[in-house]
């Protein structure tokens, strides 16, 4: 069956992503980049599930959540950037499926989650229909009770039974003479945890005059079994004609029970059976009301993810998932107290709330004995799967008034644990949130400085290493932050990546290199043969328009293909060599001259050197470093010149600071090379004085 999606983003570079998530998928993706664009789509047709970024430039996706006159809401899975999981949480309150924060992993992941969406969008469907049902049933029941005799009692204003209906028996199953003279407050059929709760309603009825109140409690049936009855009473005391409270009874089991089952589903995770966000959120928030209390209770929470768990859905499929999850719900209980709470956050996301712990080494040593439990191999149709867990820990203090500010921050403290090495603890240090906070300022610094154009190129000289010849430049990135002054890459390009921000990055670039070459050409003829090397990130080298956009980039500043050297890393083409040789073919074919970066690092199959038309290899700059110390770093660079030279490629050296180290590229043959010995990465107005004193470096 073929499912219809709507996308409601207005990133070209996130609706790409999610074209090729689903790409394999029998699903059909309509797009929309506003609010208004979305609303005239579901008016138009039904959607099965809608995909929808939480910032739209007309509004919130969130509104999505009100649009819709029907039971429920429409089915609407959110994506949010890195610091808006507040606003997520509350429109999952508000009756959103899911929110996912925008990583191209996560978007790349998005047939897993609407999968998880469209499982939970069928409870909600199923759940209403099971309300729908109970309230058509209740209706039912009213109507016959109605048209039928309650059962009915009259109390004294000693409290005591003085006349029963005789639907009375049907109602309890005992004859009516037992029931008579019994006082109603001290009644043995009534269960005992409803007992003072029915003596005080009662007491108060007695003694206000033509007062009624309702009550339902319990009571013992002759079969043995407990009935939950709604009762009403009456104060008709004063009245000669009745002199008594009159008490109507009705039974209102399966009502209960009925309720009792959704409250059960509302609150509890469908798959493990495990308390879901709702019911920690509440059990949380007591624990913080009180801690704030009482300065002797403590709690704590325990954040926990599966490592590496995507692969055992994406390898066995998500039913095999599905019973690991199962299992490890089961060794979580085993290793809690009974005053412990475990939920399931979804996906393979587990909290553990620690209730009145004693000390701070006690929870310690219970999230050890987690470690040490999941860590134990899982048995499953035939196969050991060994799975483990990165958890943070929160210590609850006096700070913390809402259940989402713990959740926040054992969350960051989680991903701690997943960076320093997965399979371990980390417990949350104030310091870490500052780290997060800082980094989420820097990605909206960097949302600003791509706006407003801040980034600046670079230009480090490549010579001709036999000759000293400049050949071309490298063009390296820097941020002119305008406190701050002038970022390398590595003060933003990592967090740039995660926020989605390297294509816009990249493109502001290449348009700086294509700008300055026509510059260059214009000013000096004999530079006409000069190149400008560009790194290429994986996400701009898979945009489908990347061939028109760079024809475009050239047409428009009147610059022959040659000009332009597009640099890949090894993982790029590695992690996308199915579809990377026809995109570089199409390139090559063009004129524009492909170059592998940092070779040699990390990746042993050299099978893509000639099933893909590459013009140059660039060696990392760790083999150079160590040409003059380490002889084996001195055999791979001589074998990966050997190995080029045979191939037809060009290499360039990186990182050459010594002239020992340019002495032995020449001597194994390598003809170009770059580093600071050469020259230092320049300012576009230094370059142009390079290139206006000597084509001669070294």
């Amino acid at each position: 069956m073929t499912l219809n999606f709507l996308l409601v983003e207005d990133d070209p570079s996130h609706v790409e992503l999610a074209r090729r998530a689903f790409a394999q998928s029998n699903v059909t993706l309509t797009l929309a980049s506003s609010l208004s664009e979305a609303r005239q789509h579901i008016a138009a047709q039904t959607f099965d599930l809608i995909i929808c970024d939480l910032f739209l430039p007309d509004g919130q996706g969130d509104a999505l959540l009100s649009a819709t006159t029907g039971p429920l809401s429409l089915p609407v899975v959110l994506m949010t950037s890195h610091g808006n999981e507040r606003i997520a949480v509350a429109a999952l309150k508000a009756g959103a499926l899911d929110y996912l924060v925008k990583t191209p992993a996560a978007l790349l992941d998005l047939p897993r989650i609407a999968e998880r969406a469209l499982r939970e969008r069928r409870l909600l469907i199923e759940r209403h229909q099971a309300e729908q049902a109970l309230q058509q049933s209740e209706r039912l029941f009213r109507a016959m009770i109605e048209r039928s005799s309650d059962a009915i009692s009259i109390v004294d204003r000693h409290g005591r039974i003085h006349y029963a209906s005789p639907s009375t028996r049907n109602l309890v199953g005992y004859p009516i003479e037992g029931i008579l003279a019994q006082p109603i407050d001290g009644f043995a059929l009534i269960h005992p945890e409803d007992l003072e709760r029915v003596r005080h309603v009662f007491g108060e009825l007695i003694q206000h005059a033509g007062a009624s109140a309702t009550i339902e409690f319990r009571v013992r049936h002759a079969d043995g079994s407990w009935r939950w009855l709604e009762v009403t009473g009456s104060n008709w005391l004063d009245d000669p004609a009745v002199q008594g409270v009159i008490v109507n009874y009705r039974d209102i089991t399966e009502r209960k029970l009925m309720e009792l089952r959704l409250q059960y589903g509302i609150l509890h995770d469908a798959l493990t059976g495990l308390p879901n966000r709702l019911l920690l959120s509440d059990r949380l928030a007591l624990a913080i009301k009180r801690s704030q209390r009482n300065p002797n209770y403590h709690y704590a929470l325990l954040f926990l993810d599966l490592d590496h768990f995507k692969f055992v859905n994406d390898s066995f499929g998500h039913p095999v998932g599905d019973h690991l999850l199962m299992a490890i719900a089961s060794r979580l209980r085993c290793c809690l107290r009974a005053v412990d709470t475990c939920a399931r956050l979804g996906g393979d996301e587990f909290v553990v709330l620690l209730d009145d712990v004693e000390s701070q080494a006690a929870a310690i040593r219970i999230t050890e004995r987690i470690l040490q439990q999941l860590s134990r191999p899982l048995e499953l149709e035939g196969r050991l799967f060994h799975l483990s867990a990165s958890i943070g820990i929160v210590f609850g203090t006096a700070e913390y008034h809402e259940p989402a500010e713990v959740l926040r921050d054992a969350d960051i403290a989680m991903y701690r644990a997943k960076a320093a090495g997965k399979s371990r603890y980390e417990i949350f240090q104030p310091e870490m949130r500052e780290a997060a906070q800082a980094r989420l300022a820097l990605e909206n610094e960097l949302r600003r400085a791509v706006m407003q154009q801040e980034f600046r190129v670079y230009y480090q000289p490549i010579i001709d290493i036999r000759s000293g010849v400049l050949v071309g430049f490298e063009a390296l990135v820097r941020w002119a932050h305008p406190t701050r002054g002038i970022l390398s890459p590595a003060a933003f390009l990592d967090v740039a990546e995660e926020a989605g921000l390297n294509d816009a990055i990249g493109w502001q670039v290449l348009e700086h290199v294509c700008r300055q070459l026509a510059e260059w050409r214009r000013m000096l003829p004999h530079v006409a043969t000069l190149s400008v090397s560009v790194n290429l990130s994986a996400r701009q080298f898979m945009l489908p328009d990347l061939y028109s956009r760079l024809v475009r980039l050239l047409e428009q500043y009147r610059l022959p293909p040659a000009a332009l050297k597009l640099e890949l890393t090894e993982s790029v083409l590695m992690e996308y060599s199915r579809d990377a040789a026809s995109v570089l073919m199409r390139l090559r074919e063009y004129g524009i001259q492909i170059a592998i970066d940092d070779f040699g690092v990390g990746y042993s199959s050299l099978s893509y050197l000639v099933q893909l038309p590459i013009d140059q290899i660039k060696i990392d700059r760790n083999f150079i470093v160590q040409l003059e110390q380490a002889q084996h770093s001195q055999a791979i660079v001589s074998a990966i010149v050997n190995l080029a030279r045979s191939l037809n490629l060009e290499v360039v050296a990186e990182g050459l600071e010594t002239t020992g180290q340019i002495e032995r590229m020449r001597a194994v043959g390598c003809q170009y090379g770059q580093g600071y010995l050469i020259g230092y990465p320049l300012p576009a107005e230094d370059a142009t004085q390079v290139l206006l004193s000597s084509d001669r470096l070294f």
